[in-house]
């Protein structure tokens, strides 16, 4: 396998990602969560496109409108919060393994409203990745080229690795979480059943007395 097929395949898997799109109403505010380990980078693109009443479309872009981007961490910390264009990149790093909310709510950045206009926004969240710089790798020879491929998937392994290690985590997490939901139902079981005897026993005690006191034992 030659090394033009090798840079191939590397820029191939690690420029993989999910994205999405959604709907939303000028200043109008939705939030994702995205789970995320410990120090970990976390880069978000995103591109607003705005409903066109005459032609019935969405443009491609949407001039005149901000994005105010808002990024929470799982002990309720602000990590971000900035406002950006219609399309742009922002980005932070984790320091607490959890659920992250980002949220995004549309903000006019000129004296212009679009009232009632309806947004798409495309959003692209990737997790612990470093981009390649194509422009770097062009000026570089194909040894160089492959070299620094290589070195972006060890950095891959090694967040790979890491998201392992935070599974393994929340794994524990919820096997600890579990084995005390089930020794506090058997412990709630045994206390019923020990009010259920004591019932019973109270009852056959009383119907005792009653029958003494009648005369009829």
């Amino acid at each position: 396998m030659n090394s033009q097929t090798i840079g191939f395949l590397m820029n191939f898997w690690i420029s993989f990602s999910l994205a999405l799109y959604f709907h939303s109403g000028e200043r109008e505010e939705k939030c994702i969560i995205e789970d995320v380990p410990s120090d970990t980078l976390v880069i978000g693109n995103y591109k607003v496109q705005r409903w066109d009443i005459h032609i019935q479309d969405f443009l491609e872009s949407a001039p005149g409108l901000g994005m105010f981007v808002t990024v929470t961490a799982p002990s309720a910390e602000v990590l971000l919060s900035k406002l950006y264009g219609p399309q742009g990149t922002f980005s932070f790093t984790s320091y607490l393994s959890g659920e992250h909310i980002i949220c995004l709510q549309s903000n006019s950045t000129r004296f212009v409203t679009f009232a009632g206009s309806k947004l798409r926004i495309h959003l692209d969240i990737r997790v612990g990745e470093h981009f390649l710089d194509e422009s770097v790798l062009q000026a570089k020879d194909k040894v160089n080229e492959v070299k620094i491929r290589l070195e972006h998937l060890i950095e891959k392994v090694h967040h790979i690795s890491k998201e392992q290690d935070y599974e393994r985590e929340r794994e524990e997490k919820f096997r600890k979480t579990s084995e005390e939901t089930n020794s506090n139902i058997l412990w709630w079981a045994i206390a019923q059943t020990l009010i259920l005897i004591s019932i019973g026993f109270w009852q056959i005690k009383s119907l005792r007395d009653f029958f003494i006191s009648k005369k009829l034992v």
